[in-house]
């Protein structure tokens, strides 16, 4: 199975928003917007990532958050539009939520509505109140997807967070829902790729600002019950770490940069990433950037950014 992960696509679309709709924490994203993403994450490449992503025949793709900037109804409906347009269709197109589709408390449920079918657990997977540990309100996440070969545990650590912060966190009840997942025999013989948005490994993680608040504790279940890989978005750049898996075996840990930044870091622009899923294991096959002159993903060659 040939997977490509792309992650922070920040698809902006603000028709028919009122200023009103900006109040509390909004307004400081919005002035974020006018300074900075509007200028640098642009609507087309990730048009153009589409058209490459079903031109390739890409089996299953793998969005780990930040759809959205200000999980605002509109952008939600706007990006719905353009993820539409993947010819894998929802069943074989993964989403998790990031800090951004979470950025006021009103955006969970709307992550849930209009990329809903991007996030459902396969048939069997649903969690009960059995699951439930201690005052865990929320039994949806980790979700489980099963692909062939491939089993995808998708968890989100999207959080409303105090302004000026951009942390997330895994939460006791999902934890332990995750150790469930990795250990649970129906996945035995399965390549187990957990996704999440922000980084788990490496100083980032640690980031009191913007890392993962329980790092740590997410750690400890992946060396318990370990799995194939972790990826992850967030800090949009190419990040390699890795954890200890059972036996001191390394889990590699795969950051990839945005999926439609087009500015003065070369070394950021626009990229998703390509990875080959076999009864084997999950091999990394190289990232495709986008050239925004001829409208285009093209493989980006060793040696350079």
């Amino acid at each position: 199975m040939r997977l490509a992960h792309c992650s922070d696509i920040h698809l902006l679309s603000h028709d028919g928003a009122r200023w009103l709709d900006l109040a509390n924490k909004r307004w400081i994203g919005a002035a974020n917007l006018l300074t900075n993403r509007s200028r640098h994450y642009k609507v087309e490449a990730f048009d153009d990532m589409v058209a490459d992503l079903n031109e390739l025949g890409v089996e299953h793709v793998l969005c780990t958050g930040d759809i959205t900037n200000l999980a605002l109804k509109q952008e939600y409906a706007f990006a719905r539009g353009k993820f539409d347009k993947l010819a894998a269709g929802t069943h074989n197109v993964t989403c998790i939520p990031g800090n951004h589709d979470a950025y006021v408390q009103e955006g969970v449920p709307l992550f849930h509505d209009h990329f809903g079918e991007f996030a459902a657990s396969d048939a069997g997977w649903a969690w009960t109140d059995a699951d439930r540990v201690g005052g865990d309100d929320d039994l949806y996440w980790p979700v489980v997807r099963v692909r062939g070969d491939l089993a995808i545990i998708g968890i989100s650590t999207s959080r409303q967070t105090p302004w000026f912060t951009a942390y997330g966190r895994i939460g006791e009840g999902q934890l332990a829902r995750v150790a469930k997942a990795l250990s649970d025999p129906r996945l035995a013989g399965k390549r187990r790729l957990v996704a999440i948005h922000h980084p788990p490994a490496g100083k980032r993680a640690k980031s009191i600002i913007r890392g993962l608040k329980d790092h740590e504790a997410f750690a400890a279940v992946l060396q318990a019950h370990g799995c194939d890989l972790v990826v992850h978005g967030h800090e949009h750049r190419d990040m390699t770490e890795s954890l200890v898996g059972p036996g001191d075996q390394p889990i590699p840990v795969r950051g990839v940069p945005s999926g439609t930044y087009d500015g003065v870091k070369r070394d950021r622009t626009a990229r998703y990433r390509l990875f080959d899923v076999t009864a084997q294991g999950i091999t990394e096959l190289g990232d495709r950037m986008w050239d925004p002159a001829e409208h285009r993903f093209v493989p980006v060659q060793p040696g350079t950014v």
